[in-house]
């Protein structure tokens, strides 16, 4: 038996910001960081919703267990309603874990800022504690509504497009070879997947037309991901980049051809279905459009060009390798991976 569900409202397209209006409550939580708080738009949003209002700026990327507790003190002497995430991953995930920790009943509404995580429709939220990420999973954390609006996007920089866009490239090609994958998962993350390959480049060199579609495609990747699962890929990537922080995104690129290559070796339908899909002529010429999208976006290739030590990494190979191991993404790749499976990934990624 199969299952799938999306409990999260969705309001996309110009002025998608004004539901906030009708959705907050009467007290109000917004988590981000200093930025939107700087430059005004975490007040922007404070307007829109018309109750009282406290903004929590202090998220961090990679959000630390010690960040989460002060939220949890902001939460307790504020008692709000409605919390807002605004910006990336981490102040979503911020959110997340304010509000689960924080044992909470108020209403979370996410507002990304960028198009990468699909955090924003996702029961999964990624805490740090000591230089360890944790991946949490919990149907609470599904947030209840996100709002889509295409205004926030104008101004991203290309660096951050690029381990964005490439972060949805990953939850589309992990999603389909998932444990959970069904018609309905595979649906969106193919539609994503095709979309992002093909427009991630003109985003990158600044075609702000196409934001607001590859802004969809990153929340429809997450709503994949979140019933199909994921794989390898983001278990290992959980572990490099707690330990070397080092972002998310950039790592996943490096390490998705490899693991494209690992799984097909066993399962290769979902790959060979996505190549088709797509136009393309099989799982090679799948992993080689992955390599040059990844080109094109500037990304580098290994984990030495992203600027590691392989004598490092290597140090740190056994304790990245049980982390891999036991984090829960490991459970829902569709080949089984041991510890010496991840060192063999490890090793052809520097």
């Amino acid at each position: 038996m199969q299952t799938f569900s999306g409990n999260t409202a969705i309001y996309t397209g110009e002025n998608a910001l004004q539901a906030l209006k009708t959705l907050c409550g009467k007290r109000v939580m917004i988590v981000t960081d200093r930025f939107f708080s700087e430059n005004g738009t975490a007040q922007k949003l404070a307007t829109l919703c018309k109750g009282e209002c406290r903004i929590f700026d202090r998220v961090e990327p990679d959000p630390p267990l010690s960040l989460i507790a002060e939220g949890i003190s902001v939460l307790r002497e504020f008692q709000p309603d409605s919390i807002v995430a605004l910006g990336g991953g981490s102040p979503i995930d911020c959110a997340k874990g304010i509000l689960s920790l924080g044992a909470s009943d108020a209403r979370l509404i996410a507002v990304p800022t960028t198009s990468g995580t699909g955090s924003e429709v996702t029961s999964f939220a990624i805490l740090t504690h000591e230089g360890v990420k944790h991946p949490l999973v919990d149907e609470k954390l599904r947030p209840a509504a996100a709002i889509l609006d295409p205004s926030l996007l104008q101004a991203l920089p290309p660096a951050l497009i690029a381990d964005a866009g490439m972060d949805v490239i990953s939850h589309c090609l992990e999603a389909i070879a998932a444990k959970n994958a069904s018609a309905f998962s595979d649906a969106l993350a193919f539609s994503a997947f095709d979309t992002a390959r093909r427009l991630l480049p003109k985003s990158f060199s600044g075609d702000n037309s196409v934001r607001e579609a590859l802004h969809n495609a990153a929340t429809m990747a997450g709503l994949a991901f979140d019933n199909a699962g994921l794989g390898a890929c983001h278990a290992l990537s959980h572990a490099i980049g707690g330990t070397f922080h080092l972002v998310h995104g950039r790592i996943n690129g490096i390490l998705l051809p490899h693991v494209i290559s690992f799984n097909a070796q066993t399962h290769p339908a979902p790959y060979a279905r996505l190549a088709t899909f797509c136009g393309l002529s099989g799982i090679r010429a799948l992993s080689a459009a992955i390599v040059r999208l990844r080109s094109s976006l500037r990304l580098p290739d290994t984990l030495t060009q992203a600027g590691l030590q392989s004598a490092d990494v290597l140090a740190a190979a056994d304790s990245l390798c049980r982390a891999a191991e036991n984090d829960p993404c490991s459970q829902s790749n569709p080949r089984p991976v041991s510890a010496e499976d991840y060192l063999s990934l490890l090793r052809q990624c520097l």
